[in-house]
């Protein structure tokens, strides 16, 4: 990320969950009070996935609070928001994802100057023994950065 960008949310479980193949940004169409509400900072993209609609790309599931200033302006905090790509990139992500069973995850929310964008990753899930393989690896790293900082100690 630049020294522009501000993050607003991120997704940390996909990591964990989906082994990251790709990812891209995207524009997100949102509402006056809606972007006043992420500037606050209250979004939550934990669950949220995207699907390819009619040839456009949309968010599910992502949830905005509603803004305390907004009274009747406000939208609903789970509607379903419309992502900015480019429609060859759409039909690549649609493609990957009817063939080779891949999921489409918005990995992070941010502002970048003045626009909010979202990193969307094309994903493919990991199976159980997937993740227990990387908590090891990470274990055994932990264990040997611990005993390298135990012996340079004296």
């Amino acid at each position: 990320m630049n020294s522009n960008t501000k993050i607003i949310s991120q997704n940390r479980k996909a990591s964990h969950n989906y082994f990251i193949v790709e990812s891209m940004e995207a524009g997100i169409e949102l509402y006056g009070t809606e972007v006043k509400s992420l500037r606050n900072g209250s979004a939550n993209i934990k669950d949220s996935w995207c699907a390819v609609i009619g040839g456009e790309l949309f968010v599910n599931n992502m949830h905005i609070g509603a803004y305390e200033k907004g009274n009747i302006f406000n939208k609903d905090p789970l509607r379903v928001r419309k992502l900015l790509v480019h429609k060859k990139e759409i039909f690549k992500l649609f493609g990957q994802t009817k063939l080779q069973g891949y999921s489409i995850i918005p990995l992070s929310l941010y502002f970048k100057g003045s626009y909010v964008k979202m990193k969307v990753g094309l994903c493919k899930g990991k199976k159980l023994y997937d993740k227990r393989a990387e908590l090891a690896k990470k274990s055994a790293l932990r264990d040997i950065d611990r005993a390298y900082k135990e012996k340079n100690k004296f």
